[in-house]
């Protein structure tokens, strides 16, 4: 007894296929197979209880009850249709009998009184067929088919009388005159009353009325079978059922009538033919062919179309209500389908038509993807637009909506989030209030996990406060961090919102492809690059580079194959991403490459060409002169020429030569080798010869890089000492490994960039000029006292922060010091002027202090950035912050906040916006409420122009709720270069681009930005699970041990000797060991005239009503300035002719791309490695009593009508 107790500790749960089975086969069956019956009995007081447990409550024997039932009213339907099939319609001596009024029946004699005929009083065209009464009463029956009919018919009468007696309840002639009771009368008393003679054996009895009680019976059988089987069930199918059936039902009867009244006929009609004309005369058709001849049937034929139009609108209503309730609901995803296929689940409060083509068309980029389904949860009901884009061919088959909540069970079950494969669950953006969207976002993940925990979860926030609640979810991301860290970037880096933004999209780079334009062919080839990764033990990139320093790899990566190394993962347990992690990394076969390119490896096919060719063309570049020609395609040779269609990349390579001595080879060579050849003025010489010998030759075959040449051999940026030695500086090749020993001599290249030449000067600057300008902390400096520190936070603004190293202040400020207008006991200042700060500061207007505005502040005062290139932050917002807020600025230098507009003149001269570099406007949460969707921008778009025309010479930086809007963004009608822009627009959108408006001037300027456009980092995700880590750092927002940061370099006059990007490539590979990732590019519309034929008119200068109106403006600022103290010759109203000026981001350009002056390039700066300042202007200092001078224009982010003047 113990071992079978033991045995019975554990019973499995009873299969959902048993249940079915038990019902129809008994609970008894299949004992034998181990399982344990348990019975529960009641105890009844009478023997009409019992019979109610069983034929009622019992909801399985009443199951099967009512199956037996239905099976044998349908059995007997059948064997009337054998009845009748088998009846051949003569009537015995039916000549005799007419005439003389008697009919025998075969077995008997039946007479009849002879029915006179009345006399013809028509034409014999018109008589009247005579009627055979006596065939309407009597029919052919076998005594085998009555046997099995008698038997049918007693066992329904005995059924329907005992449920009869089981459901009276007082009334009992209620119950019998149900339409169903008398229709079961009808069909089976007439049977009892033929037993008592054989002649009434062949009497007719119309048994196909049981078709509708057969769809009553069905009808209560499916409700109990999903009673039974605990399974919720459609209304729609049901109705759908019921329709069904009762069209059936219809048809069947009319069938059987009209065949048995057409008995009554003198040609009768066939079982076939009453069924086709049943059915032309149900369809409305009508041939004619076929006719009735007697009235009985015409009548018939009346009655059963009225009933038909009676009863078949009633039910087609009932399923049209039913239908359009459930195209609003949505359907369901199958269980079976969820079986056989894989899909995810998105879930959002609003299903917005730009948010789920946005994901659609992310989510299906990946070839990879393109058999799962997407299944949409929400509890709203789509609207017409999003409904007939669901209607598509293309989404038809692979969108499934359903309307429903997340919250609750029976909405996850249908669908079957438990087998999905993926969440993502989206936050409503376009609300009032943040947070208490996060809390619908925290409800619905935490619904999610608790009903299907092993699922997939990509989770949405937009407030960083309440992403620890969220935190078990597989990805996480946070918009206001994100928001707040690339406007921040876009202040330094021009157009790292732009950068970033295509980066994270899905792109063939085929944008621009067909374009005239050389800037548009460009930019787009270049946009379709995105971040990948590989094993490096299983790449043909980098595999070759295993042993070598990270440096060489992503230098000769680029040169080779025209990918960008730009970060690793060691597979060490608990290794992060590391950017750029330096020349010291020495690269391992079990690294984790990530790279930017515009195909991933995989997908690449790899075509060598052929020797002859090489052959051939060494012999072609050594008949040409020793000048560099750039190729006419833009910057791409045709050797690295990507041709990207259908994710396949084919890349043509070089073969690169080992001969010794040759430039190739001397790039292999050994550190000690190197440094001995490139530092011995033997060596130097020798190396000058060779790259004077091989300056015609492609730059993909040199390695130490020539600056151009001048005339007479004279490059025009020589050095004197070179100069006099009669040889031009080269580049220094970059080592396959750096020295373990930090004090091992290292080689210095002898032509630095500009940027390289200011360390220097860094390093001899007062630091007391950077300190804070208050008297007090003035004289701690002056004693010694160091005033700046580098250092976390002291306060984190919320839970789950990661604390940054920045600059910070030893003392921090006091409260009443932090707003910029408000003089105080520690400081009498009352506008920016007066603060007379080293450099131009940086305006940020939002509606309120939020605790992610931290994630601004952050990336401006990162450690790595040298003190004398900081920015003053003025923080302008129109409700007071609290004091969280104030708590986590209070350490860092130079940041004040303000209360104000940008609306407001006053406040945006006192905030400083003269003496500003950039302005950055963040979009309003009460915009939200605007009674149009798109409207919801247009505060800000207005706002912008305002500042825009009053102050032409400040960069603004506006963020957008919706992107379709950029288009109003510094909006000039007769800037018809931006209209073509927007044509250009429409013509991608037509062929499918994914990124559109990227070819719209601010937003490819770095102008304009929107938080929809991060949406894509969540869903790339899905396919790429390091990318929201890899952003993180690349914008600032996590620091990893060992891995590098986002900076730029401006490239000037001094520095084009470097000449083409990948000569910059190996110049900081082998200096600064930095790794350019991309070019911001700006040049002027004027540039374009020999490939656009496009005249662009000024809205300021183009007439003399527009000279009157920029001289209204002047007059109305300087009014101002004199209100508030300032002086108003500071305000210059010229307009600058920057505002003809584009400006553009190549991601990953080719080697062989030509430099421009005032390009600005994305350069990845190792951790701890060498310091190189960030180009700046020229250090200047503003005061409340400054005399105006003309300052030289510098060259800022720039869209079609940006001007940024200091």
């Amino acid at each position: 007894m113990t071992e079978m107790a033991d045995g019975y500790d554990i019973v499995p749960p009873l299969p959902p296929r048993y249940r079915f089975r038990d019902l129809v086969l008994g609970e008894h069956y299949g004992e034998e197979d181990g399982r344990v019956r348990v019975e529960f009995f009641v105890d009844e007081q009478s023997f009409k209880e019992r019979l109610q447990l069983y034929f009622i409550k019992n909801k399985r024997s009443s199951v099967r009850i009512r199956l037996f039932n239905l099976l044998i009213k349908f059995l007997s339907c059948v064997l009337y249709v054998i009845r009748v099939s088998l009846d051949n319609n003569d009537l015995p001596g039916a000549e005799e009998q007419i005439s003389s009024g008697s009919y025998s029946s075969g077995t008997g004699v039946t007479t009849m009184a002879a029915t006179p005929m009345p006399k013809q009083c028509c034409t014999k065209e018109n008589a009247e067929p005579s009627i055979r009464w006596e065939a309407l009463l009597w029919v052919e029956r076998s005594p085998v088919l009555w046997v099995i009919q008698l038997t049918i018919a007693v066992i329904s009468l005995i059924q329907a009388l005992l449920l009869l007696f089981l459901q009276y309840k007082g009334n009992i002639l209620q119950q019998i005159l149900n339409i169903y009771f008398f229709l079961e009368l009808i069909t089976t008393v007439p049977f009892l009353i033929t037993i008592f003679s054989e002649d009434l054996r062949r009497l007719f009895i119309p048994v196909f009325f049981n078709c509708w009680l057969a769809k009553m019976l069905l009808e209560n059988l499916f409700n109990d079978l999903h009673r039974v089987m605990q399974k919720p069930h459609s209304a729609l199918s049901q109705q759908l059922m019921i329709l069904l059936c009762t069209l059936l039902c219809l048809i069947f009867t009319s069938w059987m009538g009209i065949q048995h009244l057409e008995r009554a006929a003198e040609k009768g009609m066939s079982v076939f033919h009453a069924l086709y004309f049943t059915f032309v005369t149900f369809s409305t058709v009508g041939y004619g062919d076929i006719q009735v001849d007697i009235w009985p049937s015409q009548l018939y034929i009346m009655i059963m179309i009225s009933a038909a139009l009676v009863v078949l609108p009633v039910q087609l209503e009932r399923f049209g209500f039913l239908l359009v309730e459930r195209q609003k609901q949505g359907g369901t995803y199958s269980q079976h389908r969820a079986e056989s296929g894989k899909h995810v689940v998105v879930c959002a409060t609003i299903l917005q038509y730009d948010l789920i083509t946005d994901f659609l068309n992310e989510f299906y980029a990946h070839n990879l993807l393109n058999g799962y389904s997407v299944v949409l949860v929400s509890p709203c009901e789509l609207d017409n637009a999003l409904r007939a884009l669901l209607q598509v061919p293309l989404w038809a088959q692979r969108v499934v909506y359903i309307q429903g909540s997340v919250l609750k069970d029976q909405d996850l079950i249908r669908c079957r989030i438990n087998v999905a494969q993926a969440c993502f669950i989206l936050s409503p953006r376009n609300v009032m209030d943040r947070s208490d969207a996060d809390q619908q976002t925290i409800l619905r993940t935490w619904s999610v996990k608790d009903f299907a925990p092993n699922v997939s979860l990509y989770v949405q926030i937009l407030k960083p406060e309440n992403r620890f609640h969220v935190q078990f979810a597989d990805h996480v991301v946070c918009e206001d961090e994100f928001k707040y860290a690339l406007l921040a970037n876009n202040c330094l880096c021009p157009a790292t919102s732009t950068f970033v933004t295509l980066l994270i999209h899905t792109s063939r780079g085929q944008e621009g492809s067909d374009s005239n334009s050389q800037w548009q062919r460009t930019y787009g080839r270049c946009s379709g690059n995105e971040v990948y990764h590989i094993k490096l033990g299983d790449s043909r990139f980098f595999g070759e580079y295993e042993s070598k320093s990270f440096t060489y790899a992503s230098f000769h990566a680029h040169k080779k194959f025209g990918v960008a190394l730009i970060g690793i993962q060691k597979t060490d347990e608990g290794a992060t991403i590391q950017l750029n992690p330096g020349p010291r990394h020495i690269m391992r076969s079990t690294d984790i490459c990530f790279y930017m390119n515009i195909s991933k490896e995989e997908n690449s096919a790899f075509i060598l060409r052929h020797p002859r060719e090489d052959q051939q063309k060494e012999k072609t570049d050594s008949s040409k002169t020793t000048n560099y020609v750039p190729p006419e395609n833009g910057g791409m040779t045709k050797v690295e020429s990507a041709i990207a269609s259908v994710g396949t990349l084919a890349l043509e390579l070089h073969h690169i030569g080992g001969k010794p001595g040759s430039p190739a080879a001397s790039a292999t060579t050994s550190p000690a080798k190197a440094r001995e050849s490139y530092m011995s003025p033997e060596g130097r010489e020798s190396s000058g010869t060779s790259l004077e010998m091989m300056a015609g030759t492609s730059s993909m075959d040199r390695n130490h890089l020539m600056p151009p040449a001048g005339e007479d051999g004279d490059n025009g940026f020589l050095m004197p000492a070179a100069a006099n030695r009669g040889r031009r500086p080269s580049i220094m090749p970059v080592l396959e490994m750096m020295s373990s020993d930090p004090e091992d001599e290292q080689p210095r290249d002898e032509k630095l960039l500009h940027a390289q030449k200011q360390v220097d000067l860094v390093d001899t600057e007062d630091v007391q000029l950077w300190d804070e300008e208050d008297p007090d902390q003035l004289a701690a400096s002056m004693s010694g006292v160091r005033m700046w520190t580098k250092g976390t936070p002291p306060f984190l603004p919320y839970i789950g922060y990661t604390p940054a190293l920045c600059h910070l202040l030893t003392k921090p400020k006091q409260f009443c010091c932090l707003e910029l207008d408000q003089p105080c006991e520690h400081c009498s200042y009352r506008h920016a002027a007066e603060y007379n700060w080293p450099n131009n500061n940086i305006i940020i207007a939002a509606e309120y202090a939020a605790l992610a505005m931290i994630n601004f502040v952050v990336p401006l005062r990162a450690h790595w950035r040298p003190k004398h290139t900081l920015k003053p932050i003025v923080v302008l917002l129109e409700k007071r912050p609290d004091s969280s807020f104030l708590d986590c600025i209070l350490s860092f230098p130079m940041v004040y906040y303000m209360i104000g507009t940008i609306e407001n003149y006053d406040d945006v001269l006192r905030a400083g916006i003269l003496q500003a570099d950039t302005v950055v406007v963040v979009d309003k949460e009460s915009s939200k409420l605007a009674d149009e969707d798109y409207m919801a921008d247009a505060n800000q778009i207005v706002a912008v122009q305002t500042l825009f025309k009053l102050f032409p010479h400040v960069s603004i930086i506006t963020e957008l709720t919706h992107p379709s809007n950029m288009r109003f963004m510094q909006f000039r009608a007769k800037d018809t270069y931006a209209l073509k822009m927007a044509d250009k627009q429409k013509i991608e959108k037509q062929k499918g681009s994914n990124i559109a408006y990227m070819f719209r001037l601010p937003f490819s300027a770095g102008n304009v930005f929107s938080a929809s456009m991060l949406d894509t980092l969540l869903y790339q995700s899905y396919v790429k699970s390091y990318m929201i880590s890899f952003t993180r750092l690349l914008l600032g927002l996590d620091q990893a041990p060992g891995s590098g940061y986002l900076c730029e370099l401006r490239i000037i006059a001094e520095d084009m000797w470097i000449r083409t990007y990948g000569r910059l490539y190996q110049k900081l590979c082998s200096t600064t060991h930095e790794i350019p990732i991309g070019v911001y590019r700006t040049h002027s519309h004027a540039d374009n005239k020999s490939e656009l034929s496009v005249t662009i008119e000024d809205d300021d200068n183009s007439s003399l009503g527009q000279s009157d109106e920029r001289k209204e403006i002047a007059s109305i600022i300087r009014m101002k300035m004199k209100k508030i103290d300032l002086p108003p010759e500071e305000y210059d109203s010229e307009v600058s002719d920057k505002r003809h000026k584009l400006s553009y981001v190549l991601i990953n350009p080719s080697f062989d791309l030509k430099l421009e002056m005032d390009d600005i390039i994305f350069i990845i700066k190792p951790a701890g490695g060498p310091k190189t300042p960030s180009p700046m202007p020229p250090r200047r200092k503003f005061s409340s009593r400054r005399k105006p001078r003309k300052a030289e224009p510098r060259v800022e982010p720039q869209g079609s009508n940006v001007d940024t003047k200091l």
